[in-house]
């Protein structure tokens, strides 16, 4: 479990983690995520698109990326398609996702590395290398509590070399998003988070149907 951290309002206060209300290891969950991801929300395939964008304005384009909670390998299949020079690495602590990815990936598989591993673990980046460009889609908020997310974007920043990019995508609480302010950062505080973090550079590249892409550098 993630380090956890407490507040003072006059008597000692536990911040409780958010429960999931599934099992993603569990390979009869993780198959009812894929099966219904993209039909809840289908716009999730221009994210994928902007990620593409994003990642392809980069003179020289990155060689190696990174993927913090892979999933299924939506957002992997739609890179490796688009960014043929790419090596690709999935981290997921599911290995029911890794075994849906692999059978999406197809021949695609032969430019990844799939490591189970969890992003809630501060022991996560060891051993990984260096990067020229992290991402992450839909997937932050899986930390559980949204007090997590400055420092998951710190562990992410350790591992990119000096022009690197992260990408992150998730949803939002707010107006037209989500309404668990404990699980769910405002679009605000996502950018705030990352420039806690230390990255300098914080852009808004998307925002649609309750989920918001920054860019951070």
């Amino acid at each position: 479990m993630r380090r956890r951290s407490g507040t003072q309002t006059g008597a000692a206060e536990v911040l409780c983690d958010v429960p999931s209300p599934i099992d993603l290891h569990l390979t009869a969950d993780a198959s009812e995520w894929e099966r219904s991801a993209l039909s809840k929300r289908p716009w999730r395939v221009e994210f994928f698109a902007q990620f593409a964008a994003e990642l392809s304005a980069r003179s020289p384009p990155p060689r190696r990326v990174l993927e913090l909670g892979s999933g299924p390998g939506f957002l992997a299949e739609h890179l490796l398609g688009a960014l043929p020079g790419v090596n690709y690495v999935l981290l997921d602590f599911s290995a029911a996702m890794h075994q849906l990815a692999r059978a999406r990936l197809g021949t695609l598989a032969d430019r990844c590395e799939f490591i189970e591993r969890s992003f809630k673990e501060p022991t996560w980046p060891q051993g990984l290398g260096c990067f020229q460009a992290i991402l992450t889609n839909q997937a932050v908020h899986e930390l559980r509590h949204k007090r997590y997310a400055a420092q998951l974007h710190s562990e992410a920043r350790s591992l990119l070399d000096d022009r690197g990019s992260y990408l992150v995508c998730d949803h939002f609480c707010g107006e037209s998003g989500m309404k668990d302010d404990r699980l769910y950062l405002s679009v605000a505080e996502q950018k705030q988070a990352l420039l806690s973090a230390g990255f300098t550079s914080v852009t808004q590249v998307l925002l649609k149907g309750g989920l918001v892409l920054h860019h951070a550098s």
